[in-house]
């Protein structure tokens, strides 16, 4: 990547389009338009099925639930943007090291990804319910919510790499409708979060 970070003319388009130009308008347009709610038609045109009894607490079990969790991916690569581009803006015109370009290149391409995949669950909803999750979807929504307000927090950009894969993950497992690989999504989203916290505490005081 070229450093136009030595270009003073005018810095702060200088600082941002050393990351932004490389994707070569994808982030000027990131916000994709969120299609509506997905009928609740499945695919084969047969209606699609309500949870069943028993499993009302359980989470990605209906339309609006799998619609939830495509909100929440979405506001997550909103504020995985906003977080990368901020790091960006910070050099105000200096030089960007290689490292924060490399690691700010693939994050935006992950947020591109991210919101690919939140839209796919958003347009075949129906097709991607879950029978028995065994978490609630209550868990599901505060878990990535944790995960957007990490990203939004978090001091090194660097450090955030794994909780996005796990966004990832989860938002691919979500399509396959199978609770095995979302649980196991989830559980690395929870300890990717955890790890994060542990990261940022501060040292304890000696005894």
């Amino acid at each position: 990547m070229a450093n136009e970070g030595k270009d003073k003319a005018d810095p702060l388009d200088a600082a941002t389009d050393v990351v932004a130009g490389a994707l070569a308008g994808a982030v000027t347009d990131n916000t994709v338009a969120k299609p509506g709610p997905a009928p609740s038609i499945a695919a084969d045109g047969a209606a699609a099925k309500a949870p069943a009894p028993g499993a009302a607490n359980s989470g990605l079990a209906s339309v609006p639930q799998i619609v939830e969790l495509a909100d929440q991916l979405s506001a997550c690569a909103d504020q995985l943007h906003e977080r990368i581009m901020r790091d960006i803006r910070a050099y105000d015109g200096s030089a960007v090291p290689a490292q924060v370009q490399a690691t700010a290149r693939a994050l935006l391409e992950d947020e591109l990804l991210l919101r690919q995949r939140a839209n796919g669950l958003y347009a075949d909803a129906a097709t991607y319910i879950v029978k028995s999750l065994g978490k609630s979807q209550q868990n599901v929504v505060a878990l990535t919510s944790a995960a957007a307000e990490k990203i939004r927090k978090i001091a090194l950009i660097g450090d955030i790499t794994g909780l996005v894969a796990g966004l990832l993950g989860l938002a691919g497992a979500a399509a396959t409708g199978q609770a095995a690989p979302i649980l196991v999504a989830l559980d690395k989203i929870h300890t990717h979060v955890k790890d994060i916290k542990t990261h940022q505490a501060p040292a304890s005081k000696p005894a």
